[in-house]
């Protein structure tokens, strides 16, 4: 019932081809190679291989991979996993067409697509996490790193200037340099150095 869901929500996209429709991890597995597809949805419960083992064999076969999870479960625990294993976003089934759109589109230009309620989790645990860690957050001074706390807290540029006393512009440059330091463009990003370094 998924795979017929997402295949009606892509039919007649002109910028989609579906070249491939796999059943398991040994159907995956003998023909990726030549279904050769740009993107792959996949499934974290599969009925042979677990789908989190299956990224990190895919990712060691096919290294552009763009590989998108999608699951029913929304526990941090899967989505730490999953980009650990090399995954580039992460959906729930219950996703809608535009938002499957969006994941294709950041993945394909180089980005992690996570939603928006998963970012604020994960954020929120490496903000905390960074408090206690002498990795990287050695690299961030006082002030930037409360401005990092309140990034994980979905506030506004305004919201943090007036938080935290200081001028929009002010909370810029300190987003510049956070995003500078730790070598991430986003908030995705941070997120995914945060897991790589064993942040979260």
């Amino acid at each position: 019932m998924v795979l017929q869901g997402i295949q009606s929500m892509l039919n007649g996209n002109e910028a989609i081809e579906i070249v491939g429709i796999y059943i398991n991890a040994q159907e995956t597995l003998q023909h990726i190679e030549k279904d050769n597809p740009d993107v792959l949805l996949l499934d974290i419960n599969l009925p042979d291989i677990n789908g989190i083992t299956l990224c990190k064999e895919l990712k060691s076969i096919i290294e552009d991979l763009k590989i998108i999870a999608i699951s029913n479960f929304d526990e941090l625990s899967f989505v730490k996993r999953m980009l650990k294993s090399g995954a580039n976003g992460y959906l729930l089934k219950n996703t809608d067409r535009l938002e499957l759109l969006e994941a294709f589109k950041t993945v394909l230009s180089g980005g992690t697509y996570l939603r928006k309620d998963l970012q604020k989790k994960l954020l929120g645990q490496t903000a905390s996490g960074l408090k206690t860690k002498n990795g990287l957050i050695t690299k961030l001074t006082r002030r930037e790193h409360d401005v990092l706390l309140a990034i994980s807290e979905e506030l506004t540029t305004q919201e943090i200037s007036e938080k935290l006393f200081i001028s929009p512009k002010t909370v810029e440059t300190h987003r510049m340099n956070i995003m500078s330091k730790l070598g991430a463009k986003n908030s995705v990003g941070i997120i995914k150095i945060a897991i790589e370094n064993d942040l979260l």
